[in-house]
């Protein structure tokens, strides 16, 4: 499976032109297994080969000609410099030749609430090529990777399958999320997927167990998320690029807690009923927040100066939600 047909055209962004088409599957296999489908049987494969067929193989596969616009993460995410400065290199290695967009898997490494999934997301929309999201937590099966066999009562695609299928592009953001959650409870390997989809060559010939139809999975960009790297197997780390993500510190939390504000109070009508800029002791305190608090904190301080008719929040407006966890410190 390959590239073809050059394009001329933007994402919907408007910061990473679509540089080609590319063949995620070829239409002659998925025929085959559609002809050899017993009558009246399987009747949820028989409809995915036939949503395959009639979609097409073809999907945007993106590339920058230029370096995206990247101040604007940087400011909101301070504490993912170092993973930001590491993808903006890879993304100047293509920015001028005809090579695709390349980004070696991602595992964010920190405590809970610093904005691990949200950078993720965020990466999605600078690149502007969809996102797929897995949550490892929350899985009741060790197939949601994989797929599972059509053999088995409820049976249906991955999601690496359904991304590629279902999407427009060829190199979705694909999101692991708690990649450390995906315990040993399960009959099959939950990441037992992830060894051949985290390499290039054997991930342009992805079988999803389910369709049993090869995929090409070689350009999807992954970013996986964790707490704890002591549960995640070698292999899967020594695929990727390992980041210590820390919790902003004080004056990089009160930025964002500003930023926060400022939003909040723009996007809602009432927002202008109160002081534009915060106080500052009001940032003292949600500076001990993790950042996934702060928007909760925000609205609840918001609501109760507002019964008290006050327009300014005061600390004794927010919320009790306990500090911000300790930095997790593994990897070598």
């Amino acid at each position: 499976m390959s590239a073809s047909n050059d394009l001329v055209t933007v994402s919907p962004r408007g910061n990473i032109p679509i540089a080609r088409m590319r063949s995620v599957y070829r239409v002659d296999d998925v025929g085959r297994r559609l002809d050899r489908l017993p009558d009246k049987e399987h009747e949820t494969l028989r409809s995915t080969y036939e949503r395959m067929l009639e979609k097409g193989p073809d999907r945007f596969q993106v590339k920058p000609a230029g370096l995206p616009a990247m101040d604007h993460l940087y400011d909101d995410l301070p504490n993912f410099t170092a993973v930001l400065d590491d993808v903006k290199r890879q993304l100047a290695l293509c920015e001028d030749s005809r090579d695709a967009l390349e980004i070696t898997p991602l595992l964010l490494l920190g405590s809970p609430g610093i904005g691990k999934t949200h950078f993720a997301r965020a990466l999605s929309e600078l690149l502007g090529t969809g996102m797929g999201f897995i949550s490892m937590s929350s899985m009741t099966a060790g197939w949601v990777l994989s797929g599972a066999s059509s053999q088995w009562k409820g049976a249906r695609a991955g999601k690496v399958f359904e991304t590629l299928v279902e999407g427009q592009y060829a190199n979705p953001v694909m999101v692991v999320d708690e990649i450390d959650k995906a315990g040993g409870e399960h009959a099959y390997d939950p990441l037992g997927a992830l060894y051949g989809l985290l390499e290039h060559d054997t991930a342009g010939s992805f079988i999803d167990e389910f369709a049993e139809v090869p995929i090409d999975a070689s350009q999807v960009i992954w970013v996986a998320t964790a707490n704890d790297a002591r549960s995640i197997p070698d292999p899967i780390l020594n695929r990727m690029n390992v980041y210590d993500v820390l919790p902003p510190d004080r004056e990089q939390a009160r930025h964002i807690a500003t930023k926060l504000y400022r939003s909040i109070r723009a996007d809602h009508g009432w927002g202008s009923r109160f002081d534009p800029e915060p106080a500052a002791d009001v940032l003292d305190r949600l500076s001990e927040m993790a950042p996934r608090d702060m928007r909760r904190a925000w609205m609840t301080a918001f609501g109760n100066a507002k019964l008290a008719k006050r327009d300014q929040v005061q600390p004794h407006d927010l919320p009790d939600m306990g500090s911000r966890r300790s930095p997790i410190g593994f990897m070598q």
